[in-house]
């Protein structure tokens, strides 16, 4: 697949001194793949993500996005990336939630006719349309980030980048938004890009999962099959088990070995062929 973005040890410095080193391994995302980041506080998620968005400019190395380095260039690159801030409230300007959404075909000069249809299309897509002339103000915390993805996705980007996007969100809603993303992943074949600390989300929504280590070293890129089955990165990155390696891990130590499941599907295979064997 082609190559949309890569990240060649970066090194950025912030003006308090504090340095992240993004090297370790080239960090990629191919056109259609889904990326997910994990990695401790600090760890330099979200400076990845600035980086790639233009808005941090490296002391050091190399980036490219769609073939432009998104600090010098982002105005040759910008209507094909759609963005999700880990605080929505920062991204979401205008009074109402159909003059929000239309920010950026607005801005970026399409006809009245082209601004209505593309609304439409994102307010009907996140299922919103009923609350298009509401104040933006009074929204509750999930409708504010669904405004914020409807503005991000009003352009159908190639890449949608995410920085936290299911923290402060109750179980249902996570759940809701995962099977979104997935849909319109496989609908646009949209490239989707996102950091996150619920690592049981992770078999949810990547294709390929980075873990970044202290200070901004990656680590390791893999599957998250591959991944659940190395638990020594856990360690080292700092991160909890998702809860069904810790369930399988505690099998282990009881005596009953059936490796780790990639997800909720193959745990449940796992346990059928348990029961089966024992009839």
């Amino acid at each position: 697949m082609e190559e949309i973005v890569r990240i060649s040890c970066v090194r950025h410095i912030y003006p308090d001194s504090t340095e992240v080193y993004l090297c370790g391994l080239d960090f990629v995302v191919r056109r259609g793949e889904r990326v997910v980041i994990i990695g401790p506080n600090g760890s330099g998620k979200t400076t990845l993500l600035f980086h790639i968005l233009g808005l941090l400019k490296a002391d050091k190395g190399d980036i490219k996005v769609f073939g432009h380095d998104p600090s010098k260039n982002f105005d040759k690159i910008r209507e094909k990336i759609g963005v999700v801030l880990q605080n929505v409230e920062d991204q979401i300007i205008a009074p109402t939630v159909e003059e929000d959404v239309s920010f950026a075909p607005r801005n970026y000069g399409y006809s009245q006719h082209g601004i209505e249809h593309l609304v439409d299309e994102a307010l009907s897509e996140l299922g919103i349309s009923n609350i298009r002339k509401k104040l933006c103000h009074y929204l509750s915390g999930g409708e504010k980030r669904k405004v914020a993805l409807a503005g991000a996705l009003v352009l159908k980007p190639e890449l949608l980048v995410l920085d936290e996007p299911f923290e402060g969100l109750d179980p249902m809603s996570r759940k809701e938004l995962a099977a979104l993303l997935n849909r319109l992943n496989q609908k646009w074949g949209m490239s989707i890009l996102m950091s996150t600390h619920d690592i049981n989300i992770v078999s949810q929504m990547a294709d390929s999962v980075y873990v970044l280590g202290e200070g901004g070293r990656i680590m390791v890129r893999d599957t998250p099959a591959e991944l659940f089955s190395r638990t020594d990165y856990y360690k080292h990155a700092r991160l909890d088990f998702p809860i069904l390696v810790e369930l399988f891990k505690e099998l282990q130590e009881k005596g009953l070995d059936v490796g780790l499941p990639a997800d909720v599907s193959d745990a449940a295979e796992r346990i059928i062929n348990i029961i089966k064997h024992e009839k």
